[in-house]
């Protein structure tokens, strides 16, 4: 049987949709894009320098 009084002890309310579009796009985060981006950038970078 489910327990509802320690069950609203654990409650945690979630964030509202502004509160959490903050905490989601204030995040730092790297993505496959910006690996992709970094790869290109260093192999230009190399292929520059081997043709010095």
């Amino acid at each position: 049987m489910i327990d509802f009084e320690e069950e609203l002890k654990k409650f945690h309310p979630s964030l509202e949709v502004e509160d959490a579009a903050e905490a989601i796009y204030g995040q730092d985060l790297t993505d496959v894009a910006d690996i992709l981006i970094q790869m290109v950038e260093k192999a230009k970078e190399k292929t520059e320098t081997e043709e010095e």
